[in-house]
């Protein structure tokens, strides 16, 4: 290792000695990969590693956006063969006010590609320690929010049962039901959720259906799916519908405000919200919905709050909750792009899948299993 002076942060000199263990194997093998199949670049070009047509991940301008550049797995009975498999749920059904995230997993994997593969803080490089795969997306039914339902149940349960970690792009929040739902149907025991939001999403019915702001009524509906085991982070503001805070009083669901959390110090909130989910569970789902942070931060959105988290508040809450136990997999929902700016917000949802599969990984929560690697 090179000369480590005194000045350094403790972080970042910590971040810095591990960047030095990481291998670049697969790194190797990607660009190995790019010349065999993208053809050896032009004689004009120096840097002998860059094909001809951009076949990894730079440069992050180009190429198909998969998320993160992930290969796209046409064939989804092969998503067992991967670690992550990342799919889509592009539904706004649900939506009681602002429509547009139906346009959720195209912004985040158009975002993604800004992104490589390796934390300087986390001192984990995605590409070297685990195999990720880009589903595509549910066929979702414009139409008919029931029969939605039921393709998306289908298609995480197929995912979860396969053995690789489930991510959902949403999508608004109604797919919360069926995503655990999907999953519940394939552990024996309880499932826990981890719900961060600003709106508590318990009521039975909105606007005489099951919409974006019921999927945990539903959910805990389901025989092993008790409300005990959910928790919710961020609630607060001024559209927390009377009837949803009534259902979770009478269910024993817990609920805890950003207030609660940033006086009680995040840290002492996460080990709390990990004791209620994981309390007599086998597994824990963890549900983001962006609107938990404040508004300023997430513009595309369809029920912007004043007065959520910051975005350091909730990546460190996140990085506890994954460093912690493993996960049965994440949703990131109700991310809007046509209300979007900059594309600020669909970056956050990027950063939480990034930082939720790198801290999974540094605690040796994936991969699940020794597998070799996928081409």
């Amino acid at each position: 290792m090179g000369h480590l002076h005194s000045h350094y942060g403790p972080e970042a000199r910590n971040a810095v000695e591990r960047e030095a263990e990481i291998p670049t194997t697969m790194h190797e093998r990607e660009i190995a990969r790019g010349l065999e199949l993208g053809l050896q670049g032009a004689d004009s070009i120096v840097d002998r590693t860059i094909p001809t047509f951009s076949r990894g991940e730079l440069p992050h301008f180009a190429g198909i956006n998969t998320f993160l550049k992930a290969p796209y797995v046409e064939d989804v009975r092969r998503c067992g063969e991967y670690d992550v498999a990342v799919l889509g749920a592009p539904f706004d059904g649900g939506t009681t006010y602002r429509s547009g995230t139906r346009f959720g997993p195209q912004g985040i994997r158009k975002i993604s590609a800004l992104y490589g593969p390796y934390s300087f803080e986390l001192g984990v490089d995605l590409r070297e320690s685990i195999t990720i795969c880009d589903l595509g997306d549910i066929f979702t039914i414009p139409g008919n929010i029931e029969k939605t339902f039921d393709q998306i149940s289908k298609g995480v349960a197929h995912v979860f049962e396969s053995g690789a970690f489930p991510v959902i792009l949403g999508g608004d929040h109604s797919i919360g039901y069926p995503t655990v739902r999907g999953v519940a149907e394939h552990v024996r025991g309880n499932v826990g959720i981890i719900h961060f939001d600003r709106h508590v999403d318990t009521q039975e019915t909105d606007l005489d259906e099951r919409m974006h702001t019921t999927p945990w009524f539903h959910a805990t509906d389901i025989p092993n799916v008790p409300p005990k085991n959910l928790v919710q982070i961020g609630i607060g503001g001024w559209q927390a519908p009377r009837p949803g805070v009534k259902v979770g009083r009478e269910r024993g669901t817990t609920i805890m405000t950003v207030t609660d959390c940033v006086e009680m110090g995040i840290e002492a909130a996460a080990e709390r919200a990990l004791e209620v989910a994981w309390d007599g569970a086998e597994a824990v789902w963890l549900s983001f919905d962006v609107d938990c942070l404040d508004a300023a931060f997430v513009p595309g959105t369809g029920w912007p709050e004043p007065g959520g988290f910051l975005p350091r508040e909730v990546l460190k809450f996140i990085q506890l909750i994954a460093d912690a136990r493993p996960l049965a997999g994440i949703e990131v929902v109700e991310c809007s792009p046509p209300y979007d700016n900059a594309e600020i917000t669909s970056l956050i949802a990027t950063r939480v899948i990034c930082d939720t599969l790198g801290c999974l990984v540094r605690s040796g929560h994936l991969p699940k299993r020794k597998k070799e690697a996928v081409r």
